[in-house]
């Protein structure tokens, strides 16, 4: 068969090479100078390849659609893509979290490994070229009558109930190149990504590509993202990190996120590995969400009082502010006073219990809205795409589209932060590879 691949990053990649090692002619497209831009960038340059998780874990960490990636994780999971890096004498390593690096820290060695089992599979790779539409046309299959009255052939041969079935009735018959070449192909895979990270080449193609021909698209939307604040006080502390610190995300009454770790407060509200990781698990809109951030999460409330008290009586002389100086950093105890009601220059000693109170509820609990979330082209990886509903699991074959396939970002289909993204995309990858070698 002749095949094509339109996209040229870790999906991509993986979908040319297992589908060249079946023996048929792949055509990998990109439409940026060079592949991989996008997995240049990840694990801040470090490439964070896989997570060494075990399987129930690693499903775990993928909040939509995870049992769809069950045949292609079986295909090819985290240890297969390590063993690829080894072979082509990149060493590996596990870090904290169990997530997976190549031991030098340089993404540039996971993307010349990549190109070498490209080019050893034979696979053609046409860069600056950028795909603008895929040809379809009415397949052999839907024009077979559907009634074992009608024809000697069994029932499920042209049904759409059958299982993988096709519902759309068209076949794969090529791609249009920018600039109006056509191109015929018997099977494409698309590999195009989502929309983050747009400078790499990820503007929606693929989205575009599938609804044109009977896609169900989830409105994409960013993941693992920052928070926009309906509160300004973050603005004022912009730049202060903080560590080891709880936050708890509440929607309609109901706690969705509790977990401990870093924050940063940004010019516009919340970021880093907290923020991000409770981005991918509200449920959208974001806005409205109520955050809390305990400050102080190893005290209980009791052992926060004592605290309290024995540093306001230690600064009996003092004022509250310069009392409690050394339990928070200057800017931030300046905020979390105000919130609580007090006055920084009130003499310490003057402090009521039920001021007290107060503070100490604050600091376990110093409260926040969302108003939104950043924008996509901020975020880390893209939630929604293609409907996983229109694309059969054991094969990522579409069932609209005979021939056509969906790997990577493009699908419904995501994590959270560690190496679970990059995995899915090997994983969709090499599986739609594989099915189509297979045939």
């Amino acid at each position: 068969m002749r095949v094509a691949i339109v996209g040229g990053g870790a999906a991509g990649q993986l979908a040319a090479i297992e589908a060249a090692r079946g023996g048929h002619e792949v055509v990998l497209f990109e439409k940026n100078e060079k592949l991989g831009k996008k997995l240049y960038l990840t694990g801040k340059g470090r490439c964070n390849v896989t997570n060494a998780a075990e399987r129930e874990d690693f499903f775990a960490n993928i909040p939509r659609n995870p049992r769809f990636l069950y045949s292609a994780f079986a295909a090819f999971d985290n240890a297969d893509i390590v063993t690829l890096l080894h072979k082509q004498g990149v060493p590996t390593k596990v870090e904290r979290g169990q997530r997976v690096f190549p031991a030098s820290d340089k993404s540039s060695d996971v993307l010349a490994a990549l190109r070498r089992e490209v080019l050893a599979a034979g696979v053609a790779m046409r860069l600056n070229t950028e795909v603008t539409e895929i040809l379809a046309a009415s397949s052999p299959l839907s024009a077979m009558p559907t009634s074992p009255l009608d024809s000697p052939l069994p029932i499920a041969s042209a049904s759409p109930l059958s299982e993988g079935g096709m519902t759309g009735g068209l076949q794969v018959r090529g791609l249009r190149l920018a600039g109006g070449t056509e191109e015929n192909f018997d099977a494409i895979v698309l590999a195009t990504g989502g929309l983050s990270y747009p400078q790499t080449g990820c503007t929606g193609d693929g989205y575009r590509f599938a609804e044109a021909l009977g896609h169900r698209i989830v409105p994409p939307a960013g993941a693992l993202v920052p928070f926009e604040t309906e509160e300004d006080w973050p603005c004022a502390l912009s730049g202060l990190t903080l560590k080891n610190v709880s936050l708890t995300a509440a929607q309609n009454g109901k706690t969705v996120y509790r977990e401990l770790g870093e924050l940063l407060l940004t010019h516009f509200g919340l970021s880093g590995p907290l923020a991000l990781t409770c981005s991918s698990l509200l449920a959208l809109p974001a806005a409205g969400t109520k955050l809390f951030i305990d400050l102080k999460p190893g005290l209980s409330p009791e052992q926060l009082d004592a605290r309290l008290v024995r540093d306001l009586a230690a600064g009996k002389g003092k004022t509250v502010g310069n009392a409690l100086s050394g339990r928070l950093p200057a800017r931030l105890l300046a905020v979390v006073l105000e919130l609580a009601g007090l006055d920084a220059a009130q003499a310490a000693g003057e402090c009521t219990k039920a001021a007290r109170r107060a503070l100490g509820e604050t600091l376990k609990a110093l409260p926040l809205t969302v108003r939104d979330l950043r924008p996509i082209d901020e975020a880390i990886i893209t939630r929604g795409g293609v409907d996983v509903r229109d694309v059969n699991p054991k094969t990522l074959e579409s069932r609209k589209v005979a021939g056509l396939y969906f790997a990577g970002e493009l699908l419904d289909v995501d994590a959270l932060t560690g190496g679970y993204n990059l995995q899915i995309a090997w994983s969709t990858g090499a599986l739609a590879g594989q099915v189509i070698g297979n045939k």
